[in-house]
């Protein structure tokens, strides 16, 4: 809303629907259109947010490699929320707590509109990718296994 561009918002029963998957289900739209906003935490104990087609998973050697550290891993559950302020299963990667580097995979660019969360479970967020890119201004890169 801050940033004043055009969303409609998707409501769905997260404990019948969790996860990707099941918001695609619940929602009737293409698993790939989904952006699961994963937080992980590196091997130098910074935080880093990756943006990954519901239909895929990211492979933790390469954004590693790319960020220049030795691993990372998904972060705990209570550090991504101290980091994020969003609960497992409910994270956006906007209005973050704390400032982190977001990384995109890059077919999510392809897309003409994708449904990524809006900060709580059940809700999503359907927005043009151009207005994502442009919001979060993430890096791009093969992030997939």
């Amino acid at each position: 809303r801050q940033a004043g561009i055009d969303y409609t918002a998707h409501l769905f029963d997260y404990a019948r629907f969790p996860g990707a998957k099941g918001a695609a289900d619940a929602l009737g739209i293409d698993l790939h259109e989904t952006v699961k906003t994963i937080v992980f935490q590196t091997s130098d104990g910074g935080g880093v947010i990756a943006l990954m087609n519901g239909d895929h998973e990211v492979s933790t050697k390469t954004l590693a490699r790319l960020m220049g550290v030795k691993t990372v891993e998904p972060a705990p559950a209570q550090l991504a929320k101290k980091w994020t302020g969003y609960e497992f299963g409910g994270t956006s990667p906007f209005g973050t707590r704390t400032p982190l580097p977001v990384y995109c995979h890059e077919e999510i660019t392809t897309l003409d509109r994708i449904y990524i969360n809006g900060g709580s479970r059940g809700f999503l967020v359907e927005m043009s990718t151009t207005d994502l890119m442009g919001l979060l201004r993430p890096t791009v890169a093969a992030l997939a296994e």
